[in-house]
């Protein structure tokens, strides 16, 4: 009877593990499908000619529960607009919202979050945050210049960085047409973020 007992017990437990996997999953997979869908769409890709006739979808890393992380969050407080380098010489307007501590392997690391300061005249980005950021994967399986990702404002002083749904810049694909902004010194990070989209160039040659 115990042991029956105990069988029940599990059985929710399990059956709630399985459903908060999945349903990371699937925000991932909805993150890839759009996307590629983007990239496939002729009115929204930066790929141009060639490129775009040959795509085929993203290559992803595998998706990594250990690169979704609950990070700490602190507010910058008095922050001013500041000029971003791009890509093409040029800047664009940026301004530092907070910042992001979290623990990788045991280890500490903080990113800088952004907020554009075209966007945030839109209403539908009114809320929208940008990380940039490098890691020890550049050059090697990702862009060399970085990888994005988009977040939104937190509630509280923690806030959800999934690197499973990071990306590359559009100057990755297509270095004429965009200006893409360069990752700021203090969101280099000595450590492999192996999530998000692999990147192989083949739109430079």
């Amino acid at each position: 009877m115990k042991k029956y007992i105990l069988f029940l017990l599990i059985l929710p437990l399990w059956a709630f593990s399985q459903k908060m996997v999945s349903k990371e999953v699937m925000e991932v997979k909805k993150f890839q499908e759009d996307l590629n869908a983007e990239y496939f769409n002729p009115k929204e890709t930066p790929l141009r000619g060639d490129n775009l006739k040959n795509f085929k979808g993203h290559p992803f890393f595998p998706f990594d529960m250990k690169y979704r992380v609950t990070a700490k969050f602190t507010k910058t407080k008095n922050a001013k607009p500041f000029d971003l380098p791009t890509s093409s010489g040029k800047t664009k307007s940026y301004k530092e919202y907070g910042k992001a501590t979290f623990e990788l392997d045991g280890k500490p690391y903080t990113v800088t979050l952004y907020q554009s300061l075209d966007l945030i005249k839109q209403k539908k980005y009114r809320d929208y945050l940008f990380l940039p950021f490098r890691d020890a994967t550049n050059e090697k399986e990702t862009y060399g210049g970085g990888k994005y990702m988009d977040l939104k404002i937190p509630k509280g002083d923690s806030i959800l960085l999934d690197f499973n749904q990071s990306y590359q810049p559009y100057c990755a694909y297509n270095a004429y047409d965009y200006n893409c902004p360069i990752v700021p010194e203090e969101n280099k990070l000595p450590v492999e973020i192996r999530a998000g989209v692999m990147y192989e160039d083949i739109y430079h040659h």
